[in-house]
Parts: C-alpha cells; structure tokens; sequence
C-alpha cells in the first residue's frame, strides 16, 4: 500500500510538472502572435477608413500600410516557427530533464535508501529499544571507547596546587572533604575518568549516607568519562539518587537522556516536559530541554504540544526607566508587570515556577490577600502533581502563607 500511494503521487505530481510545461512554448509564442495579427490586420482597415474620410493623405496612407504590412509579416513568422515545432522541441527537453530527475532520485533512494526494510510496529520498536537498552556497554567499554576530552591549559602554580591535592588524598584516602574537592578540580582538568574515581570513593565512604546531590553528580561524571553514554552503572547509581530524592531535577533530567538512547522518546517526553513547566528558568538542564521539545513531542505523539514561554520580566529599557523612577512609580510599574502576569496566568495557564512567581509578586507589592487566593488556587489545579505543588509551595512558604 505504501509503494502505491508513493508511486501515485509521484504520477500526480509529475503530470502536475509536465502539463504547464508542455504547452508554456505554445502559451507563450502562439497567443502573442495571433493576437498582434488581429491587431495589425485592424489597424490596416482603420487606415483605410481614414482614408475614405479625408482623415488623412494617400501618401500618408500609403506609409502606414507599408509599415503595419512588415509588423504583420514578423508576426506571421513568429506564428509559423510556433507551429512548426518549437513548443513541441521544449516540451520534449522539459519532459527529458524530468525523467532524469525522477530516475536520479530513485537510484539516489535504491543507493542511500531502505526499500525492502518492512514498516515497524510498535511493538516491534519497543522490542528493538530493549534490546539496545540490554546490550549497552559496560562503564568499562564505553570509557576505553570515548574520545579523549579537551584538555585546557593549566597555570604551571595551578597545577602543583593540584598535584599537592592528589599527594593529600592520597595520604588519607578516608578524607570526605579532599576527594569532594579531588573530584571537582580533576572535573575542571578534563579528567573526567580521574573526577568518577574520586567521586566514586566518595560514594563508597558516605555508603548508605550518601546524600542525593552526591549520587546524581557521580552518575553525571560516570556519563561524561564514557562519552555521554548512560551505561547499565550510571544508571544504578541514578536510580539510587532517585529513590532518595525522586523530585531532583538533574537526576530526572539524566534519566530523560537514558530514555533517548534507547530510543522511548514516550517516555523522555513527559519527564522533560515536567522540568520545564517547574522550571527555574536559569536552570543549566532548561535550555537544552527547551531546545529539543517540540521535536521531542512530535516523536512521542503529542504534535499538538505547546511549551510555556519563558517567565517574563522587564527588558533593559524598562529596567533603565525604572533607576529615574520615584519609588512610588517603580510600584506602580511592579504592580503592572505582576498585573499582567496574573492575566496571562488566568486566561492561558502556565507552570507551576510561573504560579510561584506571581505569589512572591504579590506578596512584595503587599497584595497578600490575592497572594492567598492564588496558592489556593494552585492547590486545586496542581492537585494532581504533587512534585509542580512543591514548587509553589515553596514560594507560599517563602512569602509568609504558609506555617
């Protein structure tokens, strides 16, 4: 069914192409030809009914018949070359030059192409995405497989500063503090294999203390020295910050990476579409998930997505006005932008970080009344999501609404 329908637009379009073509030398040359001659052949009987009228010489006459007789012959001979084949010769050319563009696209498809790979079924990609999540490398391979990284210069004090740090730690090895501080520097280094074993001894000591922040940034270094791959041990690791603190941004945001390298963009979508509806928005993971999720909606069948725009806030101009404003004035320009935020709010929705925004608004400006409607707006609306209602309750927390 496929093939057919290809192969029938392919005709459609083609005839489409060929028709204006075909007849554009006969459209462009004949028409014009036949028309001067109708126009010629009525200027010679204006001519000569002039003449009858004394409305001009004979001699006079005689010129114009001269004249308008060579325009006729030249239209007449553009006429006869119409009919006798040009149209025809560039139809023909156009026809060629068609056909050697249908035939070069189908050797560049039959070359480049998969024609005899059958359409896969949902079920059969699932499977296929299993499959190449069971079969990941090891943190092993995928580390002797990256690429090296990007070494930068390092000041020659900088660098015994740091070779005194490795001396440290590794004198007490039990240190929390040096291999917390060993891991950031060998980061900085482009060391990334170096950073991951110190933050993995880290790990390893703290044990089941291990804080959330500790595990994440461990999987985070384990993804970066295997070249950005979230292999089965970066994965555990994440999966164990997870069950420690499941609202953390970063970890949820490296798992919606582990979900596009096996190929579930259903399930990257909704986890990276909640990270960026709670925001904040300088957070360093919504740039690049804000970059991707429109296509990333597509992919999981949400076409009809639309991302919350970014929170807005003054531009440079109005924060310039704002430093010759009296301080009455810079309240009545907060209570405008707050105002129409609150509007916006209203009518089209937003995120839960834009709800959290607009409490602590109202707060400075000293609306705490509406504030308070507003969180318990929230609650009802975020009812469903309990992770985007700590976003906002935070902010109620914050300004004073709640214990």
């Amino acid at each position: 069914m496929f093939w057919i329908i290809c192969a029938a637009t392919t005709i459609v379009v083609g005839l489409a192409i060929m028709a204006p073509l075909l007849r554009g030398g006969r459209a462009a040359a004949e028409p014009a030809a036949a028309f001067d001659l109708r126009v010629y052949r009525d200027q010679l009987k204006e001519v000569e009914r002039d003449l009858e009228r004394g409305v001009i010489a004979p001699a006079e006459a005689e010129r114009l018949r001269t004249e308008i007789g060579r325009k006729v012959l030249d239209a007449d001979r553009r006429l006869a070359q119409a009919e006798r084949g040009g149209a025809g010769g560039r139809g023909l050319l156009a026809l060629g030059l068609l056909a050697a563009l249908f035939a070069g696209a189908a050797a560049l498809y039959l070359r480049e192409g998969q024609p005899g790979r059958d359409d896969l079924p949902i079920a059969r990609r699932i499977a296929d995405a299993r499959q190449v999540y069971e079969n990941r490398p090891s943190q092993a391979e995928a580390e002797a497989k990256a690429p090296a990284p990007a070494v930068p210069e390092v000041p020659a004090d900088f660098a015994a500063l740091i070779g005194q740090l490795r001396e440290a730690v590794a004198r007490n090895p039990d240190d929390p503090q040096g291999l917390a501080l060993l891991a950031t520097n060998e980061m900085r280094l482009g060391n990334m294999a170096a950073a991951r074993e110190a933050q993995q001894r880290l790990v390893d000591l703290r044990g089941e203390d291990a804080s959330a922040a500790e595990l994440v940034r461990l999987s985070a270094l384990m993804i970066e020295a295997a070249g950005g791959l979230v292999t089965p041990e970066a994965e555990a690791v994440l999966v164990r910050a997870l069950r420690k603190d499941p609202a953390h941004p970063q970890a949820r945001y490296l798992l919606g990476i582990l979900q596009l390298q096996n190929d579930r963009p259903d399930r990257a979508f909704p986890i990276w579409r909640r990270l960026l509806e709670e925001g904040p928005a300088d957070a360093p993971w919504i740039a690049p998930i804000r970059a991707a999720i429109a296509d990333l909606a597509w992919l999981a069948g949400q076409p009809d997505y639309v991302p919350p725009a970014p929170l807005p806030g003054p531009d440079a101009e109005a924060m310039a006005a704002a430093g010759d404003m009296s301080p009455e004035e810079r309240r009545q320009m907060v209570a405008g932008m707050v105002a129409q935020l609150e509007a916006r709010l209203a009518s089209q929705g937003g995120t839960p970080a834009e709800w959290a925004r607009l409490i602590s608004s109202l707060v400075v400006i000293g609306n705490t009344d509406q504030a308070r409607a507003i969180w318990t707006e929230a609650q009802t609306r975020f009812a469903g999501r309990p992770e985007a209602l700590e976003t906002v309750r935070q902010a109620a927390v914050e300004a004073g609404l709640v214990p």
